[in-house]
């Protein structure tokens, strides 16, 4: 990054280049290494510094006043920042956990609750989706949602497709339980038929869902969003960032 740097020194560069510099150069050159190996917080700090101290004192790393909180330049344009990136969310500086295991999978695995809580299933063939615990029919699993009638399960890790009996009529859902229902009960099983009610299974495959985004693909852009408790502003970012105007310009504005 220095060396990147000392190329750029005698040259005049704008604040709006010098963040243009920053997204497209400085902050893409660690990406390969850190997708390898875990980066100490102390390395990710100074990486910060040198990008801070570039955007204010130029290539030559003068110690400039800094204009702007660096946590403002780092949110999104909606929220008055300049949309740049941050290395505490991106690159996962937090220290691991165990003594042994693969960094990279360790830290996936880590966040694999995190995953599951944003996406849902849609039914097909329901021989992949587990009928109590996955998130199938509505903002959480039917075993949340019906605490009690999961208790009386009598295959807590069964399949859509074994709980869905095609020998009934049209199709209908044989919840199997351990032992009839008591009379309190029945209401219980009445809530949740009257939900299934408008689900059953198809000769598609099952697939995972998105819940973020309204085609049900995955985007970075948005888990991003998650991640940082991003949230829809007032901010008159529209005004500012306009194509017609130079990034410089918008920089002061």
């Amino acid at each position: 990054m220095r060396r990147r740097l000392a190329q750029w020194k005698r040259q005049y560069i704008s604040k709006g280049g010098r963040i243009t510099l920053i997204k497209s150069t400085l902050a893409s050159i660690p990406i390969y290494l850190l997708s390898l190996i875990r980066i100490p917080k102390a390395v990710a700090k100074r990486i910060e510094r040198i990008q801070r101290d570039f955007l204010w004192g130029g290539g030559c790393l003068e110690g400039k006043v800094h204009l702007i909180n660096w946590k403002v330049v780092c949110s999104p344009k909606e929220e008055g920042g300049v949309k740049y990136g941050q290395e505490g969310c991106g690159w996962k500086t937090k220290e691991v956990c165990g003594p042994f295991g693969v960094g990279l999978w360790k830290d996936i695995m880590k966040e694999v609750d995190w995953c599951w809580e944003n996406i849902d299933f849609k039914v097909g063939k329901g021989n992949r989706v587990l009928f109590w615990t996955d998130k199938w029919c509505g903002n959480e699993a039917l075993a949340q949602s019906y605490p009690q009638l999961f208790t009386l399960a009598g295959h807590k890790n069964a399949k859509i497709c074994e709980v869905w009996d095609s020998s009934m009529g049209q199709g209908g859902w044989n919840l199997r339980l351990a032992r009839d229902l008591n009379d309190w009960e029945m209401e219980q099983i009445g809530d949740m038929l009257n939900l299934l009610k408008d689900f059953r299974t198809s000769l598609e495959e099952d697939s995972v869902r998105w819940k973020w985004e309204g085609n049900g693909v995955y985007g970075a852009k948005g888990a991003y969003k998650i991640l940082s408790g991003s949230s829809a502003g007032v901010f008159p970012y529209r005004r500012i960032w306009m194509d017609k105007v130079p990034t410089k310009m918008s920089f002061f504005a």
